[in-house]
């Protein structure tokens, strides 16, 4: 039987409708939920530019959040699946706070475990899976532990401070993003570890390069992130190209630790020491068996995220204070202050300087390092005071760059104002307007050593010297849409001068 060219015109046609058809059936989810937002693209939905690399995704939803200002609720679409962003501040903390039983889990949980370390840790295990294992890591971070660590901090910051000597007397631009991750490389190393990880005296240093080579803006870490989380059996597939080998060097480093550990029979009662004890103790994890690819896997992401948020956070702040040179002097005649009283940074110093506390929170407000958050239903859910009801395993979205520079809530957001996080001003604003380590019990478990490492580094730096722009600094600061946690397009260069009148 042949077919003429009339019939395989119709045959194509009717592929192209039936394909058509699939790929937009969705589209008028929110149209018949009475839910506004932005019409989708087909292939894209709403996530063209991010997909094009054009812009991050956490600008992307200010844009969104900014248009439809007077809706509580904004449907979009990320391809062809509905997502929802969620501005109403009643109904963030609804999904944070007092809804979490319906909003347990991240909604990155991937299908296949085994195709990346990341999928096992706390970041994307199932609440199941998450709520044992947060309850017993959850010790290591508490207030009391963090001051039986402070020493090893202060050492580093120490040490810190004699290498920007070094890099200072070169009378040379300084790249801060790299200073910086050195810095919270070496903290985080010996905090948590119980590694000296040499980032600092070694420009070869393997764990400085392992993160480098990880959080690089490139088209491969794009591409393997990407495929990881949105097309996981693709990822299966891929991986032999687009796996980034740094992964296996950290991995390989922590086991030979834990190795060396049992073997000469050292404990330090820290970090890697209670991993050690939920693998070889299940009692301690009734709920399920913790694995050796589970505990590198909290490794590995806590590595990545204390040295990383961390030092982007310090550089962020060093790049406002070179711009207001008002607030850095007024910040460091804050920490003289309370050194000449205590003659060194110590637990309790750090905890008191008023002025740093504001510092740090208009950077984190400023650059949140988790530009959105996510969540993901149990059950079929309705919004209070809505008629919007979304079923289970339905993602929702919650933007907090877009909160976070909100002219409503933060007058002139652009503008650096430490001022912002004064007792009153911040009693002004409904709690769910700052949301730079998120809130409820996903908010990050790691916030308080997060705290005092970043603190620790810019009281270094602001006591003994002089931070300014120079002609390599980036101005404006573009946020690089290939970035995992925002940060410039380029690298953030200062001029660094030592203060001799000390």
């Amino acid at each position: 039987m042949e077919f003429g060219v009339t019939e395989l015109l119709a045959g194509i046609g009717i592929l192209f409708l039936v394909a058509y058809y699939y790929l937009t059936k969705n589209f008028s989810y929110w149209k018949k939920r009475n839910v506004k937002g932005p019409k989708p693209l087909l292939l894209f939905g709403n996530m063209k530019d991010v997909l094009f690399l054009k812009i991050h995704f956490g600008l992307l939803m200010k844009q969104y959040y900014d248009y439809y200002k007077t809706e509580p609720l904004v449907g979009i679409f990320n391809r062809s699946s509905p997502i929802l962003l969620i501005r109403d501040p009643e109904l963030i903390r609804d999904v944070l706070i007092k809804d979490f039983n319906s909003f347990p889990d991240r909604g990155f949980t991937s299908r296949i475990e085994n195709n990346d370390p990341v999928n096992q840790s706390l970041l994307n295990l199932s609440y199941e899976k998450w709520r044992p294992l947060r309850n017993k890591l959850s010790p290591v971070f508490s207030s009391g532990k963090l001051k039986e660590m402070f020493y090893l901090m202060a050492d580093c910051a120490s040490h810190f401070e004699k290498y920007v000597d070094k890099l200072v007397e070169k009378e040379e631009s300084i790249e801060c993003r790299e200073l910086t991750a050195k810095y919270t490389t070496n903290s985080i190393g010996v905090c948590a570890f119980g590694l000296n990880m040499n980032a600092l005296d070694d420009e070869n240093s393997g764990f400085r390069n392992a993160g480098r080579a990880m959080m690089a803006s490139n088209l491969k870490n794009t591409l393997r992130r990407t495929c990881r989380d949105m097309f996981p059996r693709l990822y299966r597939f891929l991986k032999p190209i687009v796996y980034n080998r740094a992964i296996d060097f950290f991995i390989d480093s922590i086991n030979n630790t834990v190795d060396y550990r049992k073997k000469n029979n050292v404990r330090r009662n820290d970090f890697v020491d209670l991993l050690v004890d939920l693998r070889d103790q299940p009692d301690k994890l009734n709920d399920f068996e913790f694995t050796n690819d589970m505990l590198t896997s909290q490794a590995f992401l806590f590595f990545l995220a204390g040295f990383e948020t961390s030092s982007t956070t310090m550089s962020n702040a060093l790049y406002e204070l070179a711009l207001n040179q008002h607030v850095q002097e007024k910040l460091r005649e804050e920490i003289r202050k309370s050194m000449e009283e205590s003659e060194k940074l110590t637990y309790e110093s750090i905890r008191d300087l008023k002025y740093l506390d504001k510092v740090f929170k208009e950077t984190m407000r400023k650059y949140p390092p988790g530009a959105s958050l996510f969540r993901s239903t149990s059950a079929p859910y309705t919004f209070n005071g809505t008629n919007v009801t979304v079923p289970k395993n339905f993602k929702v979205v919650i933007p907090v760059w877009a909160i976070h520079h909100d002219p409503e809530i933060y007058p002139n957001p652009e503008k650096f104002d430490p001022e912002r996080f004064s007792n009153e001003n911040e009693s002004r604003r409904h709690p769910m307007n700052y949301l730079a380590f998120g809130d409820g019990p996903h908010n990050c478990i790691g916030s308080r050593f997060a705290h005092y490492q970043t603190k620790i580094g810019i009281a270094t730096i602001i006591n003994k010297y002089k931070v300014d722009v120079c002609d390599k600094t980036c101005i404006p600061y573009r946020v690089d849409p290939r970035s995992v946690i925002p940060s410039p397009i380029g690298d953030i260069y200062l001029k660094i001068t030592k203060l001799y009148e000390h």
